[in-house]
C-alpha cells in the first residue's frame, strides 16, 4: 500500500514558488492544485503538487530539439 505524503501550503509555495496568498485565493475561487481540508487544517498531497506542474510544463524549441538530437 502506497500511503500519500501530504504537506502543508507554506512548503507547496516554497516547492511551487506561488505566494501563500495566490494558493488561498486558489481554493477560494476553485482553481488551481486539488487540496484535502479537515477543519480548519488543509494539506496538498506531493503527487498532486508535482502533477499540477507538470501539466503545465511548456516545451520550448531548443528543449524539443535536443530531445529530436538525442533520438538520432
Amino acid at each position: 500500500m502506497n500511503i500519500p505524503k501530504y504537506i502543508d501550503e507554506r512548503e507547496v509555495a516554497r516547492i511551487t514558488g506561488f505566494a501563500l496568498s495566490t494558493l488561498r485565493n486558489n481554493r477560494f475561487k476553485g482553481e488551481g492544485i486539488s487540496y484535502v481540508k479537515v477543519g480548519r487544517s488543509v494539506r496538498y498531497n506531493l503527487e498532486d503538487v508535482v502533477e499540477f506542474m507538470e501539466a503545465h510544463r511548456v516545451q520550448t524549441s531548443m528543449h524539443l530539439s535536443q530531445n529530436l538530437a538525442g533520438q538520432v
